[in-house]
């Protein structure tokens, strides 16, 4: 059990959960910061000092994601449009469940606290497998049923069929038939 946490601690994907927490509570405080300002300096109203909060917040999550959490190089405007999108789908299932738990008789605070995980944890995944993610990276939703130690494993576990190896696409390369001092290819005589 302990290999599997070792394994799991040193893996890519916890690695980027958990700068993909520490920025989500960098955005808080600067969001809630912005908001806080608007309200009580500038004594703007609550929808635009909301709007302006979570916009600055929204900004902020991106770049940081982007060029710390992913370590992303992916274009910037195709790739903030597919954040913005997954952002509205993140927040809107979120909604969904808050309103849902709020119609059922649950009160506000466990409501707005039972969203808040499911928010984090599908904008985190969205965000790695649609967002962030280059072209060339193969697309993995869940752990193959291999065995460990098999290529799909360590595909799945580090991005290299190596275990110790990053994945990094380039050009396919040719195999070659190993060719015998003859200048033939190889035959069984």
């Amino acid at each position: 059990m302990s290999h599997m946490f070792k394994r799991l601690w040193r893996s890519e994907f916890l690695g980027q959960a958990i700068r993909f927490g520490v920025v989500g509570v960098a955005n808080t405080v600067v969001g809630l910061g912005i908001i806080y300002a608007c309200l009580f300096l500038l004594r703007w109203s609550d929808p635009a000092a909301n709007i302006t909060g979570y916009t600055v917040g929204l900004i902020q999550s991106f770049a940081l994601n982007r060029g710390w959490t992913f370590r992303s190089r992916v274009n910037i405007a195709p790739a903030f449009l597919r954040f913005l999108i997954v952002f509205g789908v993140s927040y809107s299932i979120n909604l969904a469940l808050v309103l849902g738990l709020r119609s059922a008789g649950i009160g506000p605070a466990l409501a707005h606290a039972a969203g808040m995980p499911i928010y984090t944890i599908l904008f985190f995944l969205l965000s790695r497998w649609l967002v962030f993610r280059s072209a060339a990276e193969p697309v993995v939703f869940a752990p193959a049923a291999r065995p460990r130690g098999s290529a799909v494993f360590n595909l799945v576990a580090t991005g290299s069929e190596h275990p110790t190896r990053k994945y990094r696409p380039g050009p396919a390369r040719k195999t070659r038939r190993r060719r015998r001092g003859n200048g033939h290819p190889s035959k069984h005589r």
